[in-house]
């Protein structure tokens, strides 16, 4: 179908690969830890909305930019790291005395946390890459539906990997959600994130 060949295989590699930790992965997680389970899931959906984005720039050959260009990967992984080391210093220098919050304060948390997630996964060229390097090996070369094949597999991988990061999301909530609720606990767990997102930002910025 659409000219796809090995779906099976590519269903299980797929899954093998959302199972192995990332920036994702620690940007959900410490979502998740700092600010709850609402921030936990908007933060996994946002990066889901980021993957459909390099799925339809794949699919539309406009990641093959950043595969061939120099500059173009430098620039956008440089903004891309910058971004996760602004996320950073934001929470570790954040004075909150509790991350128990207001609804109306969690409300805006969240949403933050869903456009910080899409700006996380967007900025990331290697992502783009993967998906370059990644869909088109199950597709037919000489097939004339390319453009149908990309999107329907990158959309069962973001499928599988939006199902990952949501148990992520929840399991990390729940750990933390007694934590949280003591006022000392819940600054270290703002500033532990806030740590993390700094050292994805400068491994990012450091990768070759």
């Amino acid at each position: 179908m659409f000219g796809i060949h090995d779906f099976a295989l590519f269903l299980v590699s797929g899954i093998l690969l959302n199972l192995t930790p990332g920036p994702d992965t620690v940007y959900i997680l410490g979502r998740s830890i700092a600010h709850g389970r609402e921030a936990g899931v908007a933060s996994a959906l946002g990066i889901s909305v980021g993957s459909i984005f390099h799925t339809g720039a794949a699919a539309l050959g406009l990641s093959a930019i950043l595969a061939t260009s120099a500059i173009a990967f430098g620039t956008i992984k440089l903004i891309g790291a910058a971004y996760l080391v602004f996320l950073g210093l934001k929470m570790i220098l954040d004075r909150r005395k509790q991350l128990s919050l207001p609804s109306n304060f969690r409300r805006r948390t969240t949403m933050a946390a869903f456009r910080q997630g899409i700006l996380t996964n967007i900025l990331n060229p290697k992502v783009a890459l993967f998906f370059l390097a990644f869909l088109p090996q199950f597709i037919d070369p000489a097939s004339s539906t390319k453009v149908p094949a990309f999107i329907l597999l990158g959309l069962t991988f973001v499928t599988t990997g939006t199902i990952w990061c949501l148990v992520l999301a929840w399991f990390a909530s729940v750990f933390s959600e007694r934590l949280r609720k003591n006022e000392m606990i819940s600054q270290w767990l703002n500033r532990t994130a806030g740590a993390l997102f700094i050292f994805l930002g400068f491994r990012l910025a450091t990768a070759k």
